[in-house]
């Protein structure tokens, strides 16, 4: 009888199912798109692709620490809708003094990363200090946001003056070698994203706080300190992504962010980071983006499914994500 010659060393260095899966389907996608539409892989469609899917990347990578640390962030698609009306409603009321160029653009990104960074740090300190339940401080904020934009726009829609609109265009149609901002600041966050959880003392405080927040204790972790930071960090790439996005329509409204926490949570997923904590995986959660801006754009593109039915899919997705994991930690 022959024998088996794989050791258990070149059988664990074999890659699992949870790093190749995303992969396999990242490609499917690809073939799918290009079979059923010509126009699929052309560059304006790629470019268009990528540059919508930035806003979600850039919050995803935020909220791949969040899930890490065993956190949760339901907000995001709020939080983004509130900033882009008060970052609009800030230049707006500067434009007499400031006038129409750099500073102006400016003193609204600052105003974005400024109430990115508090917005997060008040979900931190109510999950950490406070001690209540991610869920429900998030669920919380997510319908005080939304609530806030409206009452901002009495109803309607926040729209930047027209000239200072048209000044801001380029920070989302333009860009370098044919490559736009968003895109640009995607790839940077991600860069960015990947070495401070791969690399960094950061990321695996993380990490452990996400495994067994009691051993990460006694290992000398500080818990709610680690906690805190990845909300924060979650808040300010909010606002680094309502930056990008801004420019792109000039206005806000109750609408803007719909369904952004689902697509972000999907994302991350889908790219196998674990949904109770424990682990992250960064350049997973870029495959995932793709993955949900490529089926977005492939029923966009062809009539077998209307793209109103997205939500359905994403939440399928992320359900038979979660399904995965456990049939994946039950054999581990």
């Amino acid at each position: 009888m022959a024998m088996d010659t794989t050791t258990p060393a070149s059988r664990r260095s074999l890659p699992s199912m949870s790093v190749l899966g995303p992969i396999i389907a990242l490609v499917a996608l690809v073939v799918i798109g290009a079979l059923l539409n010509p126009n699929f892989l052309g560059a304006a469609n790629i470019t268009n692709v990528l540059a919508r899917s930035a806003f979600i990347g850039i919050i995803a990578v935020g909220t791949t620490f969040v899930i890490t640390a065993g956190g949760l962030d339901l907000s995001v698609g709020s939080m983004a809708a509130f900033i882009a009306g008060l970052m609009i409603l800030v230049m707006n009321a500067a434009l007499p003094t400031l006038g129409v160029g750099v500073p102006i653009i400016l003193l609204g990104m600052a105003t974005a990363l400024a109430a990115g960074l508090i917005a997060g740090l008040i979900n931190g300190f109510l999950i950490t200090t406070l001690g209540i339940e991610a869920f429900i401080v998030t669920l919380g904020t997510m319908g005080i946001y939304r609530s806030l934009v409206t009452w901002l726009a009495d109803g309607g829609t926040l729209s930047l003056d027209f000239g200072l609109r048209t000044f801001y265009r380029p920070v989302y149609f333009d860009g370098i070698l044919g490559i736009s901002w968003p895109i640009i600041v995607f790839a940077l966050v991600v860069i960015g994203g990947e070495i401070l959880m791969s690399r960094s003392r950061f990321g695996r405080h993380c990490a452990a706080t996400g495994s067994n927040e009691h051993v990460a204790h006694y290992s000398n972790v500080n818990v709610n300190r680690t906690r805190l930071f990845t909300y924060a960090m979650l808040g300010m790439l909010v606002g680094v992504a309502t930056i990008m996005y801004v420019p792109r329509l000039g206005s806000a409204s109750a609408s803007t962010g719909v369904l952004w926490e689902l697509e972000a949570i999907a994302a991350v997923i889908i790219g196998g980071t674990v949904l109770k904590g424990g682990f992250g995986r960064v350049w997973g959660t870029v495959i995932g983006v793709l993955i949900l801006s490529m089926i977005d754009n492939i029923l966009n593109l062809t009539d077998l499914v209307s793209p109103y039915l997205n939500g359905a899919i994403q939440g399928v997705i992320i359900v038979l994500a979660v399904i995965l994991q456990r049939e994946a930690k039950a054999k581990g």
